[in-house]
């Protein structure tokens, strides 16, 4: 069976030597101290590894079942749900006037991957409670946060969101799930939901179900569509839960990856449901939930990367087959292991120089996260808004490829589920999915974000990076070299594919929207050039500052050579791409396909 090791130590490095988090002016990270982040990550990292890691597999092979109504979860779930609840892990960054801990994001993210990479199926339960929570938290009146938001912070009742309907799935104005309005200023919900997360099962007393509906008599579309409060159990004035409501599961779909969690076809019947935020502004509301949702999701895809990797070395360390081409490097033995060969070299950097940087990535996102929500700060949300479709595109398309590299490390015996690694390749698969499929996370870039509030965002970005270069070329010139020119070159390349579709895109928005996907790739990578120069420079610092971790920082030094070298350039390619236009893509008529 595949084991798990959270990477404790180079979250460590990320948050204090690359972020400097205790530098920040952001209200609460004075008070991240090394020596409490690494409590606080060691302990995280003994329940994921312990506890929730070897009930990946069991997730895997038992699924959940449904029967008579009750969605029942693999054995083993609900003694680690409740382990997890006392640890008070669910509320790490909530308020604590609900019952939350009131940490930064930055740590809950840190957190947060190790509980991805260790059980993703299981980790979703609270994943989608904490966003259902947060849109409670920016648009309940007093009152629903009152009666809801502490047991969901503490995950004793656990949440969900429903969009997605068997005709409707990214195009949501053509939903047809209703509400009628009552006496009371409660709503009648009726409609079916499909392939909602967590939508039932028995770890949890109370399920509050998000969902969005239209009212009747409102605006056709988009425009018309509210987001309500319907929970799976009446609450009673005093707290207590009263009667079922009129919310039920349908059926457990039956799903390539992530069997631990229930994904459910959801029926409601007209359920009693509590309108959240103003009518017809439901999309408002439910993206609260929806850009934290997408942020957590580029973090699977980083997670599945981190632990199929993990388990891919040990295999290259421990598989004897040939031999060194330079000559038996274990002589004493029939045959090398197969971490000798170059191939497997090359496939074992390209999976932790993606996993080091795409960690930077996130984490570097997580703090703009908590600038906005912290201290108000504009600037931190409209860059973070503008990076959000590339960390959730990005990181999933690209974790998947790295699950499929370790998974070929094992060559047959990856294709065999005894070893566990086609679990990972599966469940990294629904991230590229679900909370918008990655085209239109591309679409989103290119057709929104970038114009967002007048480019000024997206020059920022380009900004930062100049500066960055700006400040610390010239001292070193290996760094130079190894470092600041390449991210220089891959700047330049995405300033012209901007530039392109400024060009080009107004007289046919096709040629833009074409190379969307290429584009948010693009992007991607030169983020993940600006972490590697960043932790480069952390690294050299650290050795010139006398660290006697020299192993530590050389490896980093190294890896990030690699990925500024072997995998940066391909912003190059990318731009090629976009600059072909629309034309060859839309040349055929639909009928030839």
């Amino acid at each position: 069976m595949p084991s798990y090791v959270a990477p404790t130590k180079d979250l460590q490095f990320v948050l204090h030597d690359v972020l400097k988090v205790t530098e920040s002016k952001t209200p609460g990270y004075d008070e991240l101290e090394a020596d409490f982040t690494s409590a606080i990550l060691e302990e995280a990292g003994k329940l994921t590894a312990d506890v929730l890691a070897p009930l990946n597999a069991v997730g895997d092979q038992e699924g959940c079942r449904l029967e008579n109504g009750v969605v029942y979860t693999p054995k083993g779930f609900k003694a680690a749900f409740d382990q997890v609840k006392e640890g008070g892990w669910t509320g790490l960054d909530m308020p604590e006037q609900y019952g939350g801990q009131n940490m930064p994001y930055v740590i809950g993210t840190a957190v947060g991957e190790m509980f991805s990479a260790s059980n993703q199926a299981f980790t979703m339960y609270q994943g989608l409670t904490h966003g259902a929570a947060s849109a409670i938290l920016a648009h309940g009146t007093d009152a629903q946060k009152d009666t809801y938001l502490p047991n969901m912070v503490s995950c004793e009742w656990t949440g969900t969101m429903n969009l997605t309907e068997p005709h409707c799935g990214t195009d949501l104005g053509l939903m047809r799930t209703k509400a009628e309005p009552q006496d009371d200023g409660s709503f009648k919900i009726t409609g079916q939901k499909i392939f909602i997360s967590s939508g039932e099962h028995d770890m949890a007393d109370n399920i509050i179900h998000l969902v969005l509906a239209k009212i009747d008599g409102g605006p056709d579309g988009i425009k018309g569509v509210s987001l309500f409060i319907v929970p799976k159990f009446m609450v009673n004035e005093d707290g207590s839960l009263g009667e079922r409501n009129g919310a039920s599961v349908g059926s457990i779909e039956e799903k390539m990856g992530i069997h631990g969690n229930s994904t459910c076809v959801m029926n409601y019947d007209g359920a009693t449901g509590y309108l959240l935020g103003e009518e017809h502004k439901g999309m408002r509301a439910m993206f609260t939930m929806m850009n934290e949702a997408r942020v957590g999701v580029g973090q699977q895809g980083l997670a599945q990367a981190e632990v199929a990797y993990q388990n891919a070395v040990i295999y290259a360390n421990d598989r004897l087959q040939g031999r060194a081409v330079t000559g038996a490097e274990a002589p004493d033995k029939p045959a090398d292991p197969l971490i000798v060969h170059p191939d497997i070299r090359r496939s074992l950097m390209d999976q932790k120089s993606f996993i080091e940087g795409g960690r930077a990535f996130i984490m570097w996102g997580a703090t703009m996260i908590d600038a906005a929500h912290r201290a108000d700060d504009k600037d931190a949300d409209g860059l973070v808004s503008l990076l959000t479709p590339v960390i959730k595109g990005f990181l999933t398309d690209v974790g998947y490829d790295m699950t499929v590299k370790a998974q070929q490390v094992y060559g047959g015996h990856g294709y065999i589920e005894e070893w566990g690694m086609s679990q990972f390749t599966r469940d990294a698969r629904i991230a590229m999915i679900y909370e918008g499929a990655n085209g239109v996370q591309a679409l989103d870039l290119v057709g929104r974000k970038l114009a967002q509030d007048g480019g000024k965002h997206v020059m920022a970005f380009f900004d930062l990076v100049k500066s960055f270069i700006k400040d610390n070329a010239g001292s070193d010139e290996a760094f130079d070299k190894d470092f600041l020119d390449p991210l220089k070159a891959a700047s330049k390349d995405l300033q012209s594919a901007g530039m392109y579709f400024m060009q080009n895109g107004m007289k046919n928005p096709n040629h833009a929207l074409a190379g969307s996907n290429d584009f948010m790739h693009m992007f991607g990578h030169v983020c993940l050039g600006l972490m590697w120069a960043k932790m480069g420079l952390a690294a050299k610092e650290a050795l010139a500052g006398g660290s006697t971790d020299t192993t530590f920082y050389e490896t980093k030094l190294a890896t990030g050579r690699y990925y500024m070298a072997r995998q940066l350039p391909a912003t190059a390619l990318h731009l090629t791409r976009i600059e072909s236009g629309a034309d060859t893509v839309m040349a055929l008529e639909a009928a030839n396909f």
